[in-house]
């Protein structure tokens, strides 16, 4: 096996890789400069709330944001992008290659890296019973948190598309891991309003991993093996950041408080920037900026080949145009937008809810963190058999099981009440909709025609953020059923997603996709 290109080869056309280290060790000091406030507090436990800022903590907080820009100023490449070339040509593996040891192991490092990322808004519900009662909010108040760190998410997937084509694939991994690192100062914050604005943040640099994650994986992939292979790395990253945050919270919010949660951005940040030199750059990105032998020993590591790319329309549609409407698809698109849409209801409302809910009744936070945590490792073996029925049963009857298992979970949230552990209904929703998110994209792109088949992954993208919007909004509008009442009615849009992906949807495993052309 050919060994990777070392970090510092890769990266040696950046404009100044001394600034990028630079600003790393700025954004660093930052926040260890918010800790010893922090630390204050212990005495108190860690209420910070309403305290006045010390001249560490505002000298950390100037110092940041321009930490951060000057790490991304010595990230740009010295040689500008050549769209020209970058839009004639694409980079693409073997149809039926093997998979190899760089393979294998480019999985691994990118399920690390989506644990890392996705622990972070998971995290949103295990702080807010912590923030409600320490800055003494309202439910509707404090659903502001979730809101604007998944608007951030929207914004961070627009934003890291475009910075993407500007730095590259991998450096842009890396800036967004500077500003993971920048947001824990969310932890020290002495006022409400501070900690939204630092989720939005948080959101915007988590927003945009998926999205490199899955185009990283396409083009280094094995046609063969591309489907079970986005679903398992998919799935495994959305488990375990979940479990990784409910453990997180279990060990430490009851020696910690709450605000902990937010300062494992500090060490979780640097080590995805230490697992960056593992990620390798787009070879494609690498040939549009003039570096051709590292680009032919990117290809050459994963087997890939580069070719000319014929014009396709759906190359000039933007992700976020409207939905694909030819009559034939009406009733997939609908299918796939709904359970899209039930998705959302379901991650970013229930199961946020789920933590303050169960110290509402009675348990504390440790408690109802383990409970969650026991439900997340039961669900973690789980994606192993979602990837292999995706690649060897049925890609369609996978979608639908995932969204059965999903209404089955929000279906056991009614019988969770005094002396009921609420352990097998919750690792049921984390089973089904972990499931659901890491099939959804991949069956939607086999299941569309070329020429709208961008729109249509871009548009059911965009659905599954609005189910948590639309779940965060009526938090802030105090309009939020009791959990129950809520989980009776977010079982409708499951249960028509499921007869709809029935009705209309196709099977895709085995199937050419050139007969979607027709």
């Amino acid at each position: 096996m050919t060994t990777q290109t070392p970090a510092h080869h890769v990266l040696a056309d950046r404009q100044r890789l001394w600034a990028f280290w630079l600003g790393c060790l700025v954004v660093t000091a930052g926040v260890v400069l918010h800790v010893p406030m922090y630390l204050m507090g212990a005495d108190i436990g860690y209420r910070l709330a309403g305290m006045k800022m010390d001249l560490g903590m505002t000298v950390g907080m100037l110092i940041i944001p321009p930490g951060c820009a000057l790490a991304g100023w010595g990230l740009l490449p010295r040689r500008g992008v050549d769209h020209h070339l970058e839009h004639t040509i694409e980079v693409t593996p073997p149809e039926d290659a093997p998979l190899s040891l760089a393979h294998w192991g480019l999985m691994l490092v990118l399920v690390v890296a989506l644990i890392i990322d996705i622990m972070k808004p998971a995290s949103l519900g295990f702080v807010v019973p912590g923030m409600i009662k320490e800055y003494g909010v309202t439910k509707a108040m404090v659903a502001w948190l979730p809101f604007a760190a998944l608007t951030g998410t929207v914004a961070g997937s627009i934003i890291w598309g475009a910075l993407a084509d500007i730095f590259g694939r991998r450096a842009s991994i890396l800036l967004s891991a500077v500003m993971f690192v920048g947001t824990s100062i969310c932890g020290a914050m002495p006022d409400f309003w501070w900690n939204v604005g630092m989720c939005f943040m948080m959101g915007a640099a988590a927003g945009g991993l998926l999205p490199v994650v899955y185009a990283l994986l396409a083009e280094t992939m094995p046609s063969k093996h591309r489907g079970w292979a986005l679903v398992l790395v998919g799935g495994l990253g959305a488990v375990g950041g979940y479990l990784a945050s409910s453990s997180s919270s279990a060990w430490l919010q009851p020696a910690f408080g709450w605000r902990i949660m937010w300062f494992l951005n500090l060490p979780t940040g640097l080590i995805l920037i230490a697992l960056s030199g593992f990620i390798p750059e787009s070879a494609k990105f690498l040939m549009a900026i003039g570096r051709l032998d590292a680009a032919h020993a990117v290809m050459k590591r994963f087997g890939s080949v580069v070719r000319e790319k014929a014009d396709r329309p759906e190359d000039h549609h933007h992700v976020l145009t409207p939905p694909p409407v030819e009559r034939r698809f009406l009733g997939k698109t609908a299918a796939l937008s709904i359970a899209a849409v039930a998705w959302g209801l379901v991650n970013f409302g229930l199961l946020l809810w789920l933590p303050a809910e169960l110290v509402a009744e009675g348990h504390s936070v440790g408690v109802s963190s383990q409970l969650l945590a026991k439900s997340a490792l039961i669900a973690f073996p789980t994606v192993f058999v979602c990837a292999f029925l995706y690649s060897r049963w049925s890609t369609k009857w996978s979608l639908a099981t995932t969204i059965a298992v999903s209404a089955l979970g929000v279906a056991g949230v009614l019988t969770i009440g005094p002396g009921v552990s609420p352990v097998l209904p919750v690792a049921l929703m984390i089973i089904g909709t972990n499931g659901l998110l890491a099939i959804l994209l991949p069956y939607t792109a086999e299941s569309f025609p070329l020429r709208i088949r961008g729109r249509a992954t871009g548009w059911v993208a965009a659905c599954s953020k609005s189910g948590g919007l639309i779940a965060q909004l009526l938090g802030i509008l105090a309009a939020v059923p009791p959990l129950k009442v809520a989980a009776l009615m977010i079982i409708a849009p499951l249960a028509l997603a499921l007869a709809l992906v029935a009705w209309f949807g196709t099977e895709t495993r085995g199937r050419d996709l050139r007969e979607l052309e027709g």
